[in-house]
């Protein structure tokens, strides 16, 4: 499903709906549309928006997780939006996690899927058979449980951007980032309702990890989907977005 993307003093975003906000945060290697089928489904009833993160556009040596929370903030002030939810999968997750440290007051909620912060696996510190296809093709498929759910497009997608040096430098310098920055010390300070919907058969954020978030996070529930990889949001949208509504609606009645 195609969506509007908004350009305005320098932000590239979707905004979609109106109701309750959920700001959502995609990942390393993530697009707009690993999000579709959450837009379409919640933007009936809720405002949805999503920021490009400028993970190619920081210069080097700022580029990291910390910077991007900073970004995620002067967004948030720029759009005059508060009381949110926060959607993260794998490093939106992880600057989600470091703008609720920095800004909890503004936020709702936290749901994490994938995310990193604890520990990842990814495609690690270098990447040393970009030029090869079938190499990239077989690393994308490792982020799902069915390697079905690579498809060409997407495979295309990461070959043509991890062939791109500028590009690349950036994302091998964000991924050290997230690995340098654990937070296992700072999660207990984070005191707002967080919803763990993981992947149990996730190979770059393992199930141990989304069991060590929720033993560290004060308020958080941790919820399993079968079969399922890296980007539950993308592999099982249908009971991600169950999962994610019955959260939602909990929240509210607490309210």
């Amino acid at each position: 499903m195609d969506f509007v993307l908004k350009e305005e003093h320098g932000y590239s975003y979707i905004d979609e709906g109106e109701g309750e906000i959920l700001l959502l945060l995609h990942g390393l290697m993530g697009a707009l549309s690993n999000w579709d089928m959450v837009i379409e489904d919640f933007s009936k009833e809720y405002r949805v928006i999503i920021p490009i993160l400028p993970i190619y556009d920081l210069p080097l040596l700022t580029t990291g997780v910390k910077t991007m929370a900073k970004y995620v903030h002067k967004f948030v002030r720029y759009m005059g939006i508060t009381d949110f939810t926060i959607l993260g999968n794998s490093l939106g997750g992880h600057v989600g996690l470091i703008y609720c440290l920095n800004h909890q007051p503004l936020v709702k909620a936290l749901v994490l899927t994938g995310s990193s912060g604890l520990y990842e696996n990814a495609f690690g510190g270098t990447f040393p058979r970009r030029e090869n296809y079938d190499f990239v093709k077989e690393k994308v498929e490792y982020t799902f449980y069915d390697p079905k759910t690579a498809t060409k497009e997407l495979v295309d997608d990461v070959f043509k951007t991890i062939n791109d040096r500028h590009k690349v430098i950036r994302i091998l310098a964000m991924a050290k980032s997230a690995i340098r920055h654990n937070m296992s010390k700072d999660l207990h300070k984070i005191h707002i309702p967080v919803s763990l919907i993981w992947g149990r058969n996730d190979k770059i954020t393992p199930p141990e990890v989304a069991v060590e978030f929720n033993q560290l996070l004060p308020d958080s529930d941790l919820q399993w989907i079968d079969h399922c990889g890296h980007a539950p949001m993308m592999e099982h949208p249908e009971e991600f977005n169950r999962l994610l509504r019955r959260f939602l609606e909990r929240n509210k009645e607490k309210v």
